[in-house]
């Protein structure tokens, strides 16, 4: 997985968005200098499959409130969300599907999908009256039965990309 540092990036905080250790990712990037990043520039996070290998991808809108799965770039299916409130916007960008937690408990529902971005996520929720709303800390919240669904078909490393 190749990760394209963005504006105001340390390598620590893109260790800890992919939950990642530092060293890790220094070992995987001979003669990268940690304190000293440039925006475009290239950093191999190991252990993650290549994007583009996977024949999956997820589009969120935050302002139309979907989240659609795509198969070799065609639609398959769209489903109701809901997004980050104000002061708790849902991050816009690219980020990837890191891991997945059965049964995470408290408003999370049945399902939590990690993002590659330290606190972000796609998952169930315990008020399904929400879905269509802007009420979460930013995550996109699903109902349950959708969000096992999605995460029964896509892999650990799908890509999400998410836009107003």
């Amino acid at each position: 997985m190749i990760h394209t540092v963005k504006a105001g990036e340390t390598l620590s905080q893109i260790a800890r968005d992919y939950r990642t250790p530092l060293q890790s990712i220094i070992a995987a990037n001979p003669g990268i200098q940690p304190d000293i990043l440039y925006i475009g520039q290239q950093i191999v996070i190991p252990g993650f499959p290549n994007p583009a290998s996977i024949p999956y991808h997820i589009e969120i809108s935050t302002n139309n409130r979907w989240l659609r799965l795509y198969h070799h770039h065609t639609l398959q299916k769209q489903y109701p969300i809901a997004v980050g409130r104000m002061l708790h916007e849902t991050p816009i960008g690219s980020f990837i599907i890191i891991n997945k937690a059965t049964n995470p408990g408290g408003p999370f529902g049945t399902m939590w999908m990690s993002l590659s971005k330290e606190h972000y996520g796609i998952h169930g929720t315990n008020d399904p009256s929400s879905i269509g709303h802007a009420v979460s800390h930013g995550c996109i919240r699903m109902q349950n039965r959708d969000v096992e669904e999605l995460a029964s078909i896509v892999p650990i490393g799908t890509e999400v990309i998410i836009h107003p």
